[in-house]
């Protein structure tokens, strides 16, 4: 006991409110949240900024496009939109991207976009080869990317979520935030990527009852691609969206993988432990049939035993 106290109190407060929220159930991390910031209100920008909450569509009032809304679009109580490029609410003085990350912005939401809606005729060969690098398994949700400047180079964060559509017996939520800076050197460009997937299953059976599967997931991973077109002093290189859309979807491969072979696995063989999808009745005639097999087998065994002379 004595060494837990001390490990607490080396730890900070911030560090211990993280870790409570790691140990709450995931599919009510946005009701939780709000009742430690209502407990503790000095924490709000420190766990607003280090707990990733699942996105939250919204509707750009200027364009009539779906937008996602998360920490790194927000400007005080607004959300800035990648189609308009406005807040809404309103607000004139929000923070948005040079224009020279502004253009790389739009043709990175737009590419993201294309792919999304699985739309690639009457494309140029450029927007088509873009468009295949991106996710081969997304169809419909709602996708949005936002870049910000760094000091030499810039970062930025692609949004995607796709819901299942709600019934009686499914329903659930596949968010992903990943974000990524880059460093330009030369013809090469190094990418830092960190990627975090929110998922939340609910399923209902007449006969298991219900089941919910909740939980996320972060992994970091650095790669560098060649840009074969330069940057210039007005135009970052197109050669990012593709470089982009393939860091990512090999990402999010793995973490899909990840997911189907440990997470699904594990809960599949705790719950086939736990609950029989056959009857009882049949299971216990299926016992009975088999050691009725082993005691005949036994008794047939002994009676073919040579006797000694």
């Amino acid at each position: 006991m004595d060494q837990i106290l001390a490990q607490a109190t080396d730890t900070s407060e911030l560090d211990l409110l993280l870790d409570l929220m790691r140990r709450l159930p995931p599919e009510k991390i946005d009701a939780n949240l709000q009742s430690l910031l209502f407990v503790l209100p000095e924490y709000t920008d420190d766990l607003l900024t280090s707990i990733d909450l699942p996105l939250k569509i919204q509707v750009d009032p200027a364009s009539g496009r779906e937008f996602l809304n998360c920490d790194y679009n927000r400007d005080q109580d607004s959300y800035r939109s990648p189609w308009s490029n406005e807040y809404d609410p309103p607000l004139p003085d929000g923070t948005s991207p040079g224009p020279k990350l502004r253009k790389l912005e739009i043709l990175l939401n737009d590419g993201f976009d294309m792919y999304r809606e699985m739309c690639v005729s009457n494309k140029s060969q450029h927007e088509q080869s873009i468009i295949i690098y991106l996710f081969r398994y997304y169809e419909g949700g709602v996708s949005s990317v936002y870049l910000w400047d760094l000091d030499e180079d810039f970062a930025g964060v692609v949004l995607l979520k796709k819901c299942i559509q709600p019934s009686d017996q499914l329903s659930g939520t596949w968010d992903s935030i990943h974000v990524f800076e880059t460093m330009e050197r030369g013809r090469n460009a190094h990418y830092k990527l960190t990627s975090t997937v929110m998922l939340h299953l609910v399923q209902t059976h007449p006969v298991l009852g219900k089941i919910n599967l909740a939980g996320s997931m972060t992994r970091q991973f650095e790669q560098a691609y060649p840009l074969v077109t330069p940057s210039t002093s007005t135009t970052l290189s197109p050669t990012h969206l593709p470089n982009i859309g393939k860091l990512i979807e090999e990402m999010e491969l793995k973490m899909r993988n990840l997911l189907k072979e440990v997470y699904f696995s594990k809960t599949r063989d705790v719950v086939n432990d736990l609950r029989s999808v056959n009857n009882l009745g049949d299971i216990r005639q299926r016992m009975g049939v088999q050691r009725e097999l082993v005691g005949l087998l036994k008794v047939k065994g002994q009676s073919i035993v040579p006797k000694e002379s």
